[in-house]
């Protein structure tokens, strides 16, 4: 495959509402051997797009963070930025804010040199900024974003998932061990308590059998009918 064949296989989505300017971003694309598609308004590559446009109540269906149906496989959008109703800014924040077509790279239009802006667009997602007239070498800066997104696309499928958490085996042998020795420690302490109370009824008989012989051996008075007499 030449390489003029690998890049007409990139589609690119422009929009502009002049229709001057239209014609003339569709011809330095296809000079540049690009599919193209042109729309004068944001709403309409939102609808292309598969994507509501949120002032249109017309239609009931979801909003932009779950698109439809993609009418057309689009590698790449360059749009003006000065556009009636919906501006090339607020066409980027709608693509940058579907979770489908966020990698979809964009590049804003302007004749105006605004820095303020220019940045604002840069920042919050757009791959260039094309000042107005657009000529044939700003077509050829779109190719290494082309390429960049279809380098990612197969590292994004081919990403294993995660599998699910399971309990180390290390881990929950420990946890096993650490209870067996917690239940032994407590038949320790226990059979300690046991012990010390066993051993002060032994100490206490100890005494009682000390005592005893003292009091057998100690004389004893008795009367009988003779008088006096000594026990021993």
């Amino acid at each position: 495959m030449t390489v003029v064949d690998a890049e007409s296989r990139f589609h690119v989505l422009a929009v502009d509402d002049s229709l001057i300017d239209r014609k003339l971003i569709e011809m330095l694309l296809k000079n540049s051997s690009y599919q193209v598609t042109t729309v004068d308004s944001g709403s309409k590559a939102l609808e292309l797009l598969g994507l509501r446009d949120e002032g249109d109540d017309s239609s009931s269906s979801p909003s932009s963070s779950s698109p439809d149906h993609q009418e057309i496989d689009v590698n790449l959008i360059i749009t003006d930025y000065c556009m009636p109703g919906m501006t090339g800014y607020d066409l980027l924040k709608r693509v940058k804010g579907s979770s489908s077509l966020k990698d979809i790279p964009v590049v804003i239009m302007s004749s105006e040199n605004v820095p303020a802006r220019i940045n604002r667009c840069l920042e919050d997602g757009a791959e260039e900024f094309f000042l107005k007239p657009v000529k044939l070498a700003d077509m050829k800066k779109l190719k290494s974003h082309l390429l960049k997104r279809k380098q990612q696309l197969p590292m994004a499928a081919a990403a294993p998932d995660k599998p699910p958490h399971k309990p180390d085996e290390a881990t929950a042998s420990a946890a096993a061990i650490a209870e067996a020795a917690t239940a032994q420690t407590d038949g320790i302490i226990s059979d300690c308590s046991c012990s010390g109370s066993s051993k002060r009824k032994a100490a206490a008989m100890e005494k009682e059998v000390i005592s005893s012989p003292d009091q057998r051996t100690k004389p004893r008075l008795s009367s009988t009918s003779s008088g006096l007499a000594v026990e021993t």
